[in-house]
């Protein structure tokens, strides 16, 4: 009888998605707390295994760059979303240079990446291009950041914001900015 009834909840729940938040609405702190990790961790978990993320890695170092060898912005492919970065030196003290931050913190720090791959990019500019999977994760927010160093000095010239929403990236706000350093 345990099963059936188990059965019928979980039918309830996903049949009525309104339920769910009704019942969310009803867990301690504690509970929902691990609830929300258990459901993230669910997300990531089924974003590894959802497909062949070295082949989407390779497909993303043909196709994640512009002409400038700066990273694209991100995008979602199945549930994962594909995020390049890179690196055009110069010289060691000049360099221009775009890369992701998710939830604050930047991407290669972030406790959601799933994978990240750099290639070290030699001849006139060097650097390094990379590319990081992410699980697309409801209420995400990533800043697409874009900065350059001159004499050393980093400042930061655009970023572009994106939150996922119903399971899609969607651009929020875009800024230029200037004198504010990259830390």
């Amino acid at each position: 009888m345990v099963t059936r009834r188990y059965g019928t909840i979980v039918k309830h729940l996903t049949d009525d998605p309104e339920t769910a938040v009704e019942l969310a609405e009803n867990l301690s702190d504690d509970v929902l707390a691990h609830l929300a990790a258990a459901l993230r961790d669910e997300v990531r978990r089924r974003a590894v295994s959802g497909g062949n993320l070295d082949a989407l890695t390779e497909q993303a170092f043909e196709s994640g760059f512009g002409r400038d060898g700066l990273g694209t912005m991100p995008w979602v492919d199945g549930s994962v979303i594909v995020c390049p970065g890179s690196i055009m030196a110069k010289s060691r003290t000049n360099h221009r240079c775009r890369f992701v931050s998710v939830d604050d913190v930047w991407i290669w720090e972030s406790v959601d990446l799933i994978q990240e791959e750099k290639l070290s990019h030699p001849g006139r500019t060097e650097g390094f291009k990379a590319v990081a999977l992410l699980p697309l994760i409801e209420g995400m927010s990533l800043d697409v950041v874009t900065g350059k160093a001159r004499a050393g000095q980093h400042s930061v010239d655009r970023v572009v914001s994106f939150e996922v929403r119903r399971g899609e990236l969607v651009e929020v706000s875009q800024r230029q900015v200037s004198g504010r350093g990259m830390q």
